[in-house]
């Protein structure tokens, strides 16, 4: 299994997009994960990932009063920019279980229409927020994929998921993306994933990444995308009094990119 690593944007506004996709392409990266940018910058954007040959994987979601109707527009807008995956935040927690049912059952549409791959995020404030929930929706939709952030569940569930194993069997089949965050019972990022304090934490992430990879090597894939997406305050942690961030984001993600190359680079 061929892992392909791609860094996220986010974090990253303290840049130019020129100076961010530049850094980016230079530390080894295989591509830019971000969300759609306005319009007029489109064009610049495509062109500087062409320059440093660099592969785009877009972010989107659904909002508002209509979700259905913001995510079919927000996917056609980021189809228009030919990404080679879509991840969504999709749909709301508070939704009861036929609209959330409902609105899937359109996103599946919209995925077909467009021919792009969607996974849809485990996310907190989104449908997929817990084990059980995205199992439930899993079940009932076939076609439906997701983006494995299970930094997420850790901190919804206030566990490790030691007790949602078939749940989480059900959603390492239907990942098409990981998001490579470690999370802990009290949050959805350790402060960093190499501090020796968070190394069960780091060993249960990369245990249920190694079970993606194994599902998607004996589906047929020959590569699977990655993104070390830790963010920037407040997902990271701060001091008190002075919102200094007790670790460098850049470095953080480059510490879970090489650590990724190292544990998985063999399958």
């Amino acid at each position: 299994m061929n892992i392909r690593i791609f860094k996220s944007l986010w974090g990253m506004e303290q840049y130019s997009t020129r100076e961010s996709i530049a850094k980016i392409a230079a530390a080894g990266y295989t591509g830019v994960e971000g969300g759609v940018p306005p319009k007029e910058e489109q064009a610049e954007f495509l062109e500087l990932l062409q320059e440093h040959n660099l592969s785009y994987i877009a972010l989107t979601g659904s909002s508002g009063l209509d979700h259905e109707a913001t995510f079919a527009a927000n996917v056609e807008a980021a189809a228009a920019l030919k990404p080679e995956l879509i991840i969504s935040h999709s749909a709301r927690d508070c939704m009861s279980d036929a609209e959330q049912l409902r609105f899937f059952e359109k996103a599946i549409d919209v995925e077909r229409q467009f021919g792009i791959p969607i996974g849809h995020e485990t996310h907190r404030h989104r449908a997929m927020f817990t084990p059980w929930t995205t199992a439930r929706l899993l079940r009932e939709l076939p076609e439906l994929k997701i983006t494995a952030d299970f930094s997420h569940w850790c901190c919804v569930c206030e566990t490790l998921l030691e007790d949602q194993q078939e749940n989480l069997e059900l959603a390492f089949k239907r990942t098409i993306h990981i998001h490579a965050r470690v999370g802990y019972a009290e949050g959805p990022q350790v402060p960093h994933p190499g501090a020796p304090e968070y190394s069960r934490e780091l060993a249960a992430h990369e245990a249920w990444w190694a079970a993606i990879l194994k599902e998607r090597s004996e589906q047929g894939f020959t590569s699977t995308t990655i993104t070390p997406e830790f963010g920037p305050p407040g997902y990271m942690h701060t001091l008190p009094f002075t919102n200094q961030p007790v670790a460098d984001l850049w470095d953080v993600c480059g510490w879970m990119a090489e650590r990724l190359r190292k544990r998985f680079a063999a399958g």
